[in-house]
């Protein structure tokens, strides 16, 4: 009886173990199934950019499929409905104009910069109608001119007003998003437009550009498109965030060495021609990785880039605007752009 009653005992012992050991494994299990999501929430504009070339070439899906998720894409007419997303925390991806990066920061989204798609330059342009009798900017006193309010249009057409002496109390100004700026041309409700292509494009043909964001570039104002990731996304999944930017530099590789392929898979997605493509893209200036860390633009460990004075100046000109309540700091738009997700794909790339 003695025996039986150890051995009882010691198999009930086991059976502790094997039970918590069981539910370890099961935990465990549990905690790598949660180490990465199911699905990639992706807000996307209709410009034809790396973000474009990616997802025509399918990089998205061979890079996150095999890891067992799926990518989902959103579009966006503007960075103003890509920040109510992100505020929302329905998307885990945002591209947009920079200057909806300002106001991003400024209202304490939950975001980071993590990346530059284009420099922006004649695929955005100020164009008056034809007939106007307007030859330059100072001619546009008095007229009424269209723009998505918070855009790099919007700060383009603003500096180039300035730049000309005049205010924008001098014109009346328009809110509007690209598709409602096609209509009140063709309405005749409006003068003139800053905006861009394709957009541009349709006004161009019944109308003439007097100024673009490659001119004004050229006298300091530099405008792009940037990529925002969620925080609390980077913050759980930061190594698929380095994943992300792979893909994003894999883009702007494809772009740069098998470019007719890149303009032809653009083209069949939005479902333009090639020419139209072509056109849209000789605006605007791509950056593989190492040259999104030189000084002229992200900067790198050593020293702080150019953008983040860029980015500051963005601030104070939508504080004026009241686009924003307050400017912030230096030490927080240093924060807010993080490098370190690039720094690793360029030492990757490097090895």
């Amino acid at each position: 009886m003695i025996i039986n009653k150890r051995l009882k005992k010691l198999i009930l012992v086991l059976m502790s173990l094997i039970f918590i050991t069981g539910c370890g494994m099961s935990k465990t299990k549990s905690k790598a199934a949660e180490e990465k999501p199911q699905v990639i929430k992706i807000g996307v504009i209709n410009v034809p950019n790396d973000k474009q070339v990616a997802i025509t070439q399918g990089f998205f899906d061979k890079s996150f499929k095999e890891k067992g998720i799926k990518t989902e894409f959103l579009f966006f007419d503007s960075g103003v409905a890509a920040n109510q997303a992100l505020a929302s925390n329905s998307i885990d991806f945002a591209e947009m104009g920079y200057t909806n990066a300002v106001v991003a920061l400024a209202n304490d989204l939950p975001a980071k910069l993590i990346w530059i798609h284009e420099v922006l330059g004649s695929n955005e342009a100020l164009v008056v109608r034809n007939g106007s009798n307007v030859e330059n900017i100072k001619q546009l006193a008095g007229k009424k001119i269209a723009t998505p309010f918070s855009s790099t249009s919007h700060y383009s057409l603003l500096q180039a007003l300035n730049e000309a002496g005049l205010s924008e109390k001098d014109v009346t100004l328009l809110d509007m998003q690209t598709s409602e700026i096609v209509a009140a041309w063709s309405r005749g409700d409006i003068d003139a437009a800053y905006t861009w292509k394709p957009t541009l494009s349709e006004l161009e043909k019944t109308g003439k550009v007097i100024i673009d964001s490659d001119d004004l570039a050229q006298k300091g104002y530099v405008t792009t498109n940037i990529e925002l990731v969620n925080s609390h996304f980077a913050e759980k999944y930061p190594e698929l965030v380095v994943d992300y930017l792979s893909v994003l530099n894999e883009g702007v590789n494809f772009y740069l060495h098998d470019y007719p392929l890149a303009i032809k898979g653009m083209a069949t997605k939005q479902n333009l021609s090639y020419q139209e493509i072509d056109d849209q893209v000789q605006g605007t200036t791509w950056l593989i990785n190492y040259a999104q860390l030189s000084p002229d633009y992200l900067g790198n460990e050593k020293e702080t880039g150019n953008f983040q004075k860029v980015f500051y100046d963005t601030a104070i000109f939508l504080k004026d605007q009241g686009s924003i309540k307050d400017v912030p700091t230096k030490e927080k738009i240093d924060s807010f752009i993080d490098k370190s997700y690039n720094l690793k794909i360029n030492s990757i790339e490097s090895n």
